[in-house]
């Protein structure tokens, strides 16, 4: 059988666990911060957007955009 704790053992054994405890709540907390998710999708947005195809992806968005927004000006001048 195994031997038996004496009562400092075990409290001992219950404040390791306690501070385990603790410190996985308190990382669980920062993971799941919402500031922290945003920070880090905002950032991740950034890295990409600044990454060769992002910066097509961004530059050929304007160009549609653009584009789009001639011919409707284009278009409006021809009906009137």
């Amino acid at each position: 059988m195994a031997a038996e704790k004496t009562a400092d053992e075990i409290q001992r054994d219950i404040e390791q666990a306690r501070t385990s405890l603790a410190s996985a709540v308190d990382q669980l907390a920062e993971r799941t911060s919402p500031k922290r998710i945003v920070n880090d999708t905002k950032q991740n947005l950034i890295a990409k957007a600044k990454s060769p195809a992002g910066m097509a992806i961004i530059g050929g968005t304007a160009a549609a955009l653009l584009g789009l927004l001639l011919f409707r000006i284009l278009r409006g001048r021809s009906s009137a």
